[in-house]
């Protein structure tokens, strides 16, 4: 029997919830953790390896920018790694030509073959929307064109935003598009808004190592939770996987989004001149292309005369969830689970497959570290 038998938390899942959470719970409060991990390695889909024939590091679950202008969040995660000075940038390949996104000045410019000023292209597009700014927004493709017009949707929103979800714009909510941001300057900086930006210098997966450096913190890989599990913490177990599964489905399945890569290796030194582009059309199934080489200049990358891409797909797959289906249907199925779990004794949940939300990982680390507070006391 070892002393991880009877820890004082036990914390299932490795992603930076339940990474953020361990660390502060064994380095400040001196007290046993026992990660319970469903993979066979920490970091939960921010994981990144390394591929054996190319030597290239690349992001395992999709290229992952950690972006923040929360200073507490920056000083934190800089103390487990060192970030490059990477900036993120976007194109897509729409008929064979490439536009900067998000629809900016540029993209403006280029796709109706003018060369407007800002104050031109805003005038110029406010044009195109004015007639359906009128109407009350009943879902994304609404809410979209009433922004950029129907020329641009159609081109670069439409059909990539189709093969995301897996349905007609027109039956997903007008909050979507949100996320998407259009200017009336050429800034191509993806996360200008944003202080602090880049790719961490020794990968994703050492940050995770650093995080969980520590005598009294241990993890066990492809083990599987349920409220039956044969250990049971002294203090507290902290949850961060689909609160549906865990409660078997009482109430029905939450939906998810997942992704699949398919990996190439080509003979060339640059398959594409950036890190992501990409893909709207309909007729190509993948939504992205990925070569993770340029994430890293510092590594000087391009002395290789090989480099690795990486084809992004979207599809529906509750086992590997990674965009929550967000619509009123699951919003009130996600509420009943969370009533049902909250009254469970001696266990907590968060991070973005329990909370049903997309989070950068930013918010999540900013998470975790406000649970930390919350939950020191029940601790000790």
């Amino acid at each position: 029997m070892t002393k991880f038998n009877k820890p004082d938390v036990l914390i299932v899942g490795s992603g930076f919830y339940g990474a953020v959470l361990a660390e502060r719970i064994a380095n400040v409060l001196g007290k046993k953790v026992l990660i319970i991990e469903k993979r066979n390695h920490v970091g939960g889909n921010c994981y990144s390896e390394v591929d054996k024939k190319t030597k290239i590091e690349y992001h395992k679950y999709g290229t992952h920018i950690f972006h923040t202008s929360n200073q507490k969040v920056w000083d934190y995660i800089n103390r487990f790694t060192e970030f490059n000075n990477y900036r993120h940038q976007v194109l897509t390949n729409y008929k064979n030509k490439i536009y900067q996104m998000p629809i900016n000045l540029e993209t403006i410019n280029s796709f109706f073959k003018k060369n407007f000023q800002p104050q031109e292209a805003e005038w110029y597009i406010s044009n195109k929307t004015k007639k359906f700014k009128k109407y009350k927004f009943k879902n994304f493709e609404d809410k979209a064109i009433s922004q950029i017009g129907k020329e641009l949707y159609n081109a670069f929103i439409k059909g990539y935003t189709q093969k995301q979800w897996g349905k007609s714009p027109k039956y997903l909510p007008e909050s979507i598009f949100n996320r998407l941001p259009i200017r009336y300057s050429y800034n191509e900086d993806y996360y200008q808004q944003t202080q602090y930006q880049g790719i961490p210098k020794n990968g994703y997966k050492n940050i995770f190592i650093n995080l969980l450096k520590n005598q009294k913190i241990k993890i066990i890989f492809k083990q599987k939770y349920n409220l039956n599990y044969k250990v049971k913490p002294k203090y507290l177990t902290i949850y961060t996987g689909p609160l549906d599964s865990l409660m078997r489905y009482k109430f029905g399945k939450l939906e998810w989004r997942s992704l699949l890569f398919k990996k190439e290796i080509k003979n060339v030194k640059d398959f594409q001149g950036t890190s992501v582009i990409n893909y709207p059309d309909i007729k190509n199934k993948f939504t992205r292309i990925h070569e993770p080489k340029h994430l890293h200049p510092e590594r000087k990358p391009f002395e290789s005369n090989q480099t690795l891409i990486i084809k992004e797909y979207s599809i529906k797959n509750d086992s590997e969830p990674y965009y929550p289906i967000n619509d009123e249907k699951n919003r009130i199925k996600h509420r009943k689970y969370k009533s049902e779990v909250s009254k469970i004794k001696k266990f907590e949940f968060g991070g973005r497959l329990a909370d049903y939300a997309y989070y950068d990982m930013d918010m999540t680390i900013s998470a975790a570290l406000k649970k930390f507070e919350q939950i020191k006391k029940k601790i000790k």
